[in-house]
């Protein structure tokens, strides 16, 4: 998977995301989530974006670990909506999973070029 398809995934990710925190209930409880959930997935592709043009190699592992964190706080936001009752498993599941590809690309490719150092 090259830079652009990375682009396109994470910006489809940060959709589906949106669409996601859209569908959760009116509650005190599902508000805070639904704020960091839409902050986090935004963040994915915003900060792919970012490390896509970093100046230096270091600049490049710097921000795909802020990508990488982000990626897996949305591991976290979901998994409360599941176990919070909140939306049903299988509403949350395929965006669940592909916040975990997305972490483990995103890691293998900080690991990578960690070691081209």
């Amino acid at each position: 998977m090259d830079q652009n398809e990375l682009k396109k995934r994470t910006k489809q990710f940060a959709l589906r995301i949106l669409k996601l925190t859209a569908a959760l209930p009116k509650t005190v409880e599902a508000r805070v989530i639904q704020n960091q959930l839409a902050r986090a997935g935004t963040s994915v592709a915003a900060n792919y974006r970012a490390s896509c043009r970093g100046r230096s190699r270091a600049e490049f592992i710097a921000k795909m670990g802020t990508v990488i964190e982000e990626a897996d706080e949305c591991c976290f936001w979901m998994e409360l909506i599941v176990e919070g009752k909140m939306l049903s498993e299988s509403k949350v599941n395929a965006l669940l999973q592909e916040a975990n590809e997305l972490t483990a690309i995103m890691t293998a490719s900080r690991k990578t070029a960690q070691s081209k150092k």
